[in-house]
C-alpha cells in the first residue's frame, strides 16, 4: 500500500499526519484504522512448544541474575489467549520464531514450528538453525514446505555463525530468498559468538543471503545500519527497540529518526511478544515516534514498517 496522496512516494517521504499514537494495547486498532493498514505484521514473536515456554519463562523469571534487572514478562498466558491478544491487538500476519539451545533440537523445532503455522490462523510456516550434520536436510525440507523465516539465536545457541557445518545452509537460505532472522548482536549481554562483526563474515561470504537483524543489533545500531546500507538483503527490525524498558540499558542515538531515512524500506516491525516485560502498545508506540520525529519519514514509513515492509519480506500480500 503507497503512501495516500502520492503514488510514487517512498516510505521516507511523509506526505500525510501520523495518528495519536496508541495509549494502550486496546488503542492499537484504531491507530491502525486511522493509518490506513489492514493490521501489522510482525516478524518477530516467539511460540514454542509448552515444556520449552516454561523454561525460557523460568529463565527471564531469574532475569535479575541472569541481566541484571527484572524482566516480568507481560503476557505470560496459555497459547490460545496469546494467539487471541496478537488479532485482539490488530496483527494480521506474525512469524511464529524457535531457537535450540543445543544440538539435536534443531529439526524437531522446525517441524514444530510448521505444525504450529499449520493450526494457527496467521501464522506464518518458520524454521530454524543450529550448527550441525543434518541441518540443510531438516532446513531444506521446511524451506521446499513453504518456511517464510529461520530463526537464528547466535546468544542462546552460543554458536559462531561463520561454523563450518553451517556455510550450506546459508547458501541454501540465499538461494531460497528466505530470510534469516539472526539475534547477533551483543543485547541483553554478550555472548561467546555475538557481534555484528562476526556475522558480518557470514555477509562477505553471502551477500545474497537476505537477513533480518533482529532488536536493529542492539546496542551497536550505528554498526546495524551500516551493515543494512552495505548490502541490499539486509534489513532490521524494531524488536524492544526505542522501549522505555529498553531505552534504559540501550539508548538510541539522538539523530536515530534521520539516520532511518535512506534505509527506511528495509525496517520491518518486531515485537519480541509474548517475552517482553511491558505491554505491547509501547512498541508501536516507539516506532510511531520516530515517525513523527522527522518530517522525511511521516505517516509513509510507518505503514511501511507495520505492514508493507515486513508483508513484502514475509512474501505476503501487501
Amino acid at each position: 500500500m503507497p503512501p495516500r496522496g502520492d503514488e510514487t512516494a517512498s516510505p521516507a517521504q511523509g506526505v500525510d499526519t501520523v495518528p495519536a499514537p496508541p495509549q494502550s494495547d486496546d488503542d492499537v486498532p484504531r491507530f491502525l484504522t486511522e493509518l490506513g493498514v489492514p493490521g501489522i505484521v510482525d516478524v518477530h514473536v516467539h511460540f514454542l512448544p509448552e515444556r520449552v515456554m516454561a523454561k525460557v519463562w523460568a529463565y527471564f523469571d531469574e532475569a535479575e541474575t541472569h541481566y541484571g534487572r527484572a524482566w516480568p514478562i507481560h503476557y505470560k498466558t496459555p497459547e490460545a489467549d496469546r494467539v487471541a491478544t496478537l488479532q485482539k491487538l490488530g496483527v494480521r500476519a506474525f512469524a511464529p520464531l524457535v531457537y535450540p539451545h543445543k544440538p539435536d533440537m534443531g529439526r524437531w523445532l522446525t517441524e514444530w514450528a510448521g505444525d504450529f503455522a499449520a493450526r494457527t490462523p496467521d501464522a506464518v510456516p518458520t524454521a530454524t538453525l543450529y550448527p550441525e550434520p543434518d541441518v540443510v536436510d531438516y532446513l531444506g525440507a521446511a524451506v521446499e514446505a513453504g518456511a517464510r523465516a529461520v530463526k537464528v539465536h547466535v546468544q542462546v545457541g552460543a554458536f559462531d555463525p561463520r561454523d563450518e557445518l553451517l556455510r550450506p545452509a546459508w547458501g541454501l537460505l540465499a538461494e531460497a530468498g528466505v530470510p534469516a532472522i539472526i539475534h547477533c548482536g551483543h543485547g541483553p549481554i554478550p555472548g561467546r559468538h555475538t557481534g555484528l562483526d562476526v556475522f558480518a563474515g557470514v555477509l562477505a561470504e553471502h551477500p545474497r543471503l537476505p537477513v533480518v537483524l533482529a532488536h536493529a543489533g542492539m546496542p551497536d545500531f550505528t554498526g546495524a545500519l551500516d551493515l543494512v546500507r552495505r548490502h541490499e538483503r539486509v534489513h532490521i527490525d524494531t524488536t524492544m527497540v526505542g522501549t522505555p524498558y529498553s531505552l534504559q540499558i540501550a539508548p538510541l542515538p539522538d539523530d536515530w529518526a534521520a539516520q532511518l531515512v535512506d534505509v527506511a524500506d528495509k525496517v520491518v516491525f518486531g515485537s519480541d511478544f509474548p517475552n517482553i516485560p511491558y505491554a505491547y502498545f509501547e512498541q508501536v508506540k516507539a516506532v510511531a515516534g520516530w515517525a513523527a520525529a522527522d518530517d522525511r519519514l511521516g505517516a509513509g514509513f510507518l505503514r511501511s514498517v507495520l505492514h508493507d515492509a515486513p508483508a513484502r519480506l514475509l512474501g505476503l500480500p501487501t
